[in-house]
């Protein structure tokens, strides 16, 4: 009997040695004490006039109401060396962000795939590229390539021993999903002649509104980093917050990401070298507009001020939530490429896109549906694409207790709220527009019901994208983790 019992016992343990092998077992933490640097570098515009691209029309900028600046956090366990960056910019394009990371690692040895930079998504910002032969412009790529690329490797060069912590807390009062349901009879006709199920920034009034058509993400997410005396070296928040606009008129700005990283050293009296920096989380659908709540007038920038400031101060109630900033602690980075389909219009679509594109006469223009020839080159152009798929790329940052997750979309606060909530860390970071911009992540559910973000042109990629990014960044997650299966 004993030998049996022996037998039965050996079986078991070597039937169940992945539940207690060394792939189930959580990564130990390095036993290099954790080096931390910040550099925030300026790539302010000089030359101007420049066009500011967050619209559907021209919009000039001939000067710059604040400063614009690539901001970057480095951060080294002996094990695993990475950057994190947030650059004031609508959203930079992958190629000038690969030229930039390709420089700052040939200076720095960090690897390419160890480095996220993700834009700020403001509407007041310059032109990432060109293509024409318009001189500012042109100069300006110059400026923000060896900008973001100087911003890493001055980051490097200041490494420190350090200590971090992460903590979150809600600032409910100025997001707002801003995809509504209307009232019977209210609904426009879409570009394309037809009626969505929800509209996007429709008017304030009662009698139009009925419903949001999702909910919002209340919380900033800090990272916060300190030397080895315990003063502030750096803080990386994240705000499910598309913008807040309303800039001076011809003049660039960085919104309230801008206006929030320079209050942040009043809030946690840093050093002198103390860089916070605000980045955007997932807010393809939200905005800064009560929709519901008649609110003042307001000059120009003073609604960022606003902003900025009550965001500044949630993350200091969640820097107060920190119990300890930890110096010895796990620290890797994964990253991930992603083949999607584009999408492609019908012949039906195509066709109609050609009949409005052919009306010539004011009359007849001004009586299509808003927008409709902008929409009509855009599914003309999707159906003439070459490439059938787009190759995106995703990563998954363990920095203790907290992992970070970088889409390169304009994500909707949906999928950002499921990767919170499935995530197998107890505190989730969800950064968009990291490493591209290729448009709108817009959820099945979503798609469904329609609108501006869902419309052909302005979201490129197959319709259940999101989830395939979703269940990527899961699996990531749970090998950062340790663990194997996706909850």
């Amino acid at each position: 009997m004993p030998k049996l019992i022996y037998f039965a016992l050996a079986v078991f343990w070597l039937s169940n040695f992945s539940l207690f092998g060394a792939e189930k077992k959580e990564p130990a933490p390095s036993e290099t004490p954790l080096r931390a640097g910040a550099a925030a570098v300026d790539i302010t515009p000089t030359e101007f006039p420049l066009n500011m691209p967050g619209g559907f029309n021209a919009n000039m900028a001939t000067s710059a109401h604040d400063p614009l600046f690539a901001r970057a956090m480095v951060l080294d366990n002996g094990v695993t060396m990475l950057a994190m960056v947030v650059v004031d910019s609508l959203g930079v394009s992958p190629e000038i962000l690969e030229e930039a990371k390709a420089i700052a690692s040939k200076k720095t040895g960090i690897e390419i795939d160890h480095m996220l930079i993700s834009s700020t998504h403001t509407h007041s910002g310059p032109p990432y590229s060109t293509r024409s032969e318009d001189g500012p412009a042109v100069a300006y790529r110059k400026v923000l390539t060896e900008g973001m690329a100087e911003s890493i490797i001055q980051a490097h060069a200041s490494l420190q021993p350090a200590s971090v912590g992460a903590a979150s807390h809600p600032l409910p009062d100025e997001v707002f999903n801003r995809r509504w349901f209307l009232k019977a009879g209210k609904m426009p006709l879409n570009p394309f002649g037809k009626m969505d199920i929800v509209k996007m920034n429709p008017s304030r009034s009662p009698d139009v509104l009925d419903r949001p058509a999702g909910p919002t993400d209340p919380d900033i997410t800090i990272i916060s980093v300190q030397d080895a005396r315990r003063r502030q070296l750096t803080l990386f928040a994240n705000y499910s917050l598309h913008y807040v606009g309303a800039t001076p008129r011809g003049q660039l700005s960085a919104d309230y990401f801008g206006e929030f990283a320079r209050l942040m050293p009043s809030r946690l009296r840093g050093t002198n070298e103390f860089v916070a920096m605000m980045s955007n989380g997932t807010s393809g659908d939200i905005n800064n507009i009560p929709f519901n709540v008649t609110r003042p007038p307001r000059e120009p920038f003073e609604q960022i001020r606003i902003v900025a400031s009550k965001a500044a101060d949630t993350a200091w109630f969640a820097y107060r939530k920190i119990d300890e900033h930890k110096n010895n602690i796990p620290l890797q980075m994964l990253e991930r490429k992603v083949e999607l389909k584009y999408r492609r219009p019908s012949a039906e679509e195509v066709d109609a896109a050609r009949k409005v594109l052919a009306v010539k006469d004011k009359a007849e223009i001004d009586s299509l549906p808003r927008l409709a020839q902008n929409y009509a080159r855009r599914v003309v152009q999707f159906a003439e694409r070459e490439e059938e798929t787009l190759t995106v790329k995703i990563q998954a940052i363990r920095i203790g207790d907290l992992v970070v997750c970088g889409i390169p979309f304009e994500t909707f606060v949906e999928t950002g709220l499921e990767l919170k909530d499935r995530s197998p860390f107890p505190q989730t970071m969800v950064i968009g527009l990291a490493n591209g911009r290729h448009g709108y992540l817009p959820t099945p559910e979503q798609h469904r019901l329609g609108g501006y973000e869902t419309w052909l042109g302005t979201n490129q990629v197959q319709k259940d994208a999101s989830v395939i990014l979703v269940n990527n960044l899961l699996e990531m997650m749970n090998e950062l983790k340790g663990e194997s299966a996706v909850k």
